[in-house]
């Protein structure tokens, strides 16, 4: 689970009085006897400290003791429940009251996974049943990865990839990626981009541990067909932002560039922690033909520790012209966030152009 999980104020409000009292209504309305004050008063007691995916346990756990039901019973009242539910991350809870309490039913739980992952992913919920019986799950999200339906599609990849976020890692996936290839290999060409976003987030996952893995896979595919080639440039992102040869060879960006950046400006040169920084600059072509090029930019960070750490972050891929200039521009806002704290002093800023630094620059964060 995530560090912007954890302490997301607004995001964990999703689960709060209000949507416990809609639950509740809903549910009385599909199953009469459900005795919904019993519900609202242990689902919203000692709710405060809990995180997003924390309160999504505990809408389950709560549900499932009031209930009563037997499991079966259980799922039968809240399949008639998930369509009545109005967001599709809170019918969530749903996936996790089968990965809570339908262990010892296998089959019955993975129907109601697939059913239930059209209204509320089932992502997380099927990676406990992975980790307890990992050949007889993946064998069936095989099955789902051929479904007519698009989001039991993205189930089979999103619900295998290895470093999913908010969930634990999936160990064999993450040591040996050809488990899961043949997923990735029924959706590579996918006619959903929703599905394409998860392939390409599963694949650049597998970059994470194994690179070459993924770029063998993909120097194999036929990347004319303009969703596969889609996939690929997006799986690539984090080796593409590191320079990898082949990454950039593979989307038409591995040759050198030939240009020049003028007026490089990052402004305004002093800041204060909150404020928003502009970079712009000129991209001059010296090539007498055109050029695939893959521009990003990297800020050395100020660490407590006076030390710098780089982050690269996506700025734009293009085609350029012979000899043709292009401005390039991009505003950022410098804020402390859960996964980054700013540090007074020089940051310097780098263009990167088809992986190589060409252009450096700085502003200052102030105390």
């Amino acid at each position: 689970m995530s560090s912007t999980e954890q302490s997301s104020p607004a995001l964990k409000e999703i689960f709060n009085a209000e949507r416990f009292a809609h639950i509740a209504s809903e549910l009385r309305a599909v199953y009469p006897a459900f005795d919904h004050q019993a519900f609202l008063a242990m689902a919203c007691d000692g709710l405060e400290p809990l995180s997003v995916m924390q309160r999504m346990a505990h809408t389950a756990e709560c549900l499932h003791a009031v209930l009563g039901l037997d499991y079966e019973q259980s799922l039968e009242v809240l399949r008639r429940l998930a369509p009545r539910l109005n967001s599709g991350f809170v019918s969530m809870f749903l996936a996790h009251y089968v990965a809570r309490y339908g262990s010892h039913a296998f089959e019955l739980s993975m129907d109601a996974l697939q059913h239930f992952t059209r209204f509320g992913s089932s992502e997380f919920a099927v990676r406990h049943f992975l980790q307890s019986d990992f050949e007889r799950t993946l064998a069936l999200m095989h099955d789902w990865s051929l479904d007519p339906n698009e989001h039991v599609r993205r189930l089979a990849s999103e619900g295998s990839r290895p470093r999913l976020p908010w969930s634990f890692r999936l160990e064999q996936v993450q040591a040996d990626p050809r488990l899961a290839a043949k997923i990735i290999d029924n959706l590579k060409a996918d006619s959903s981009l929703y599905v394409r976003k998860s392939v390409a987030n599963h694949l650049n996952d597998i970059t994470k541990d194994h690179p070459d893995w993924v770029l063998d896979t993909l120097e194999g595919w036929s990347l004319e067909d303009p969703r596969t080639a889609w996939i690929a440039r997006h799986a690539l992102r984090s080796l593409i932002k590191q320079g990898n040869q082949r990454a950039l060879t593979l989307i038409g960006a591995g040759g050198k560039p030939e240009v020049e950046i003028h007026q490089l400006t990052v402004e305004p040169a002093v800041i204060a922690l909150g404020q928003r920084i502009s970079l712009s600059f000129e991209l001059q072509s010296t090539a007498d033909a055109e050029q695939r090029l893959v521009v990003d930019y990297a800020i050395e960070y100020v660490k407590a520790s006076g030390a710098t750490s780089a982050k690269v972050f996506k700025l734009k891929g293009l085609t350029l012209p012979a000899r043709n200039r292009q401005t390039l521009s991009r505003a950022q806002h410098v804020r402390d966030m859960t996964t980054r704290k700013h540090y007074p002093g020089t940051h310097a800023v780098h263009i990167m152009v088809n992986g190589e630094r060409l252009a450096s620059t700085a502003f200052e964060i102030t105390s």
